[in-house]
Order: C-alpha cells, then sequence, then structure tokens
C-alpha cells in the first residue's frame, strides 16, 4: 500500500526499489499539478527529482564500453548509463589518421554529427538516381551532417597524420550500431 506523504513536498512517499528515487513521482497535493520540492520551489508533478537537475559529465567521465565499429573508436558521454537520459545518447567518435570505419547504420535513431577537428569524409549509397552511386561528403571544423535512420554509410578519414574527432547526438538513449558488410542496404532490417 502506497505511503500518503504528511505534506506537500512529498516527504513520506516511498521511493523506486532501487532507492535512488529516479522512479519516485512526487505528490501533487495542491492539485495544480505543481508539487513544491524541499527548497520550496514549485516544479512540475510529472518530473522526477533526477530530471529537475543538470548533469555534468567531465573528459575523465566518458565511457568507451559502447558498440563500436571497426576503424573507429566511440567514448559515451551522454546516455541512460551516464546522466539517466531518456530519449538521447550523445559522445565523440575518433578515427585515426589513414582509416576508414567499416560499413554500418544506427537503426531507427536519427543522428548529428559535429565535426571537432579533421577532415572526416562520410560514405554512403545514394540510391535515389538510376543507378545506386557511392557519393562521399567531404567535411572540415565547424561542419554538421545528418545521417537519417537505418542509411547505411562508413566514416573516412584520409589525412596522413591527423586523427578526426566528431560529436555525435542521436535519438535514442543508447547507441546502436548495426556493423554491416557492404553500403547496399542488403543488411537494413526495419525494427
Amino acid at each position: 500500500m502506497p505511503v500518503q506523504p504528511s505534506d506537500e513536498t512529498g516527504a513520506g512517499q516511498p521511493s523506486d526499489a532501487t532507492g535512488t528515487g529516479l522512479g519516485r513521482q512526487p505528490y501533487d497535493a495542491t492539485g495544480t499539478g505543481l508539487v513544491r520540492t524541499p527548497s520550496g520551489v514549485l516544479v512540475p508533478a510529472g518530473i522526477d527529482p533526477f530530471h529537475r537537475t543538470l548533469h555534468h559529465v567531465a573528459p575523465s567521465g566518458l565511457i568507451g564500453r559502447t558498440s563500436q565499429t571497426s576503424g573507429m573508436t566511440r567514448v559515451e558521454a551522454i546516455s541512460g548509463k551516464t546522466v539517466g537520459a531518456r530519449n538521447l545518447w550523445m559522445g565523440q567518435t575518433h578515427v585515426a589518421a589513414s582509416t576508414a570505419s567499416g560499413d554500418h547504420h544506427h537503426g531507427a535513431s536519427e543522428t548529428a554529427i559535429y565535426v571537432v577537428s579533421g577532415h572526416p569524409v562520410f560514405v554512403f549509397l545514394d540510391v535515389e538516381d538510376d543507378e545506386p552511386v557511392e557519393h562521399r561528403i567531404e567535411t572540415g571544423p565547424g561542419d554538421y551532417v545528418f545521417v537519417p535512420p537505418f542509411v547505411p554509410h562508413r566514416e573516412e578519414n584520409p589525412d596522413p597524420d591527423t586523427e578526426a574527432v566528431v560529436v555525435i547526438a542521436r535519438t535514442t538513449q543508447e547507441a546502436i550500431v548495426v556493423n554491416l558488410d557492404g553500403l547496399d542496404w542488403s543488411g537494413v532490417e526495419l525494427r
């Protein structure tokens, strides 16, 4: 049986099973859709305490244990694991000099890429003409690239001396990476 709070702060309300309070829904004693925080501020009742604060991830907090593709290294910054994100994944990808990644796609996730350093090339198969044609997008620092869901592609770094670094944001909580044998869409399964 749920514990009813003794006041509008939600005191006495049970936390989630993990004891973290992440699943806790504040009690709305005001009937206005707002709850009073311990500091006295009124906030929307549906937002749990964990999602009412900013979260900082320093470079030392990046996680390397994420989905990988040959020829590149991804590190995770913002995700469900690191900050409790529900609908976003963000991190960095490093492509060594004179390297090409394997062909891959990111499932149903939309991906936005910001080029931090180097001159990476993004390669995909343009299938909108009479014949499929491999298309190359050459980029440099400050450029952005959008990768739609399920589009097979690869990253290349033709520079013989300089690593390419990009920041990636995806519309899924975790990094989805489906490695493929080619860019031709034959390995793409919509799920």
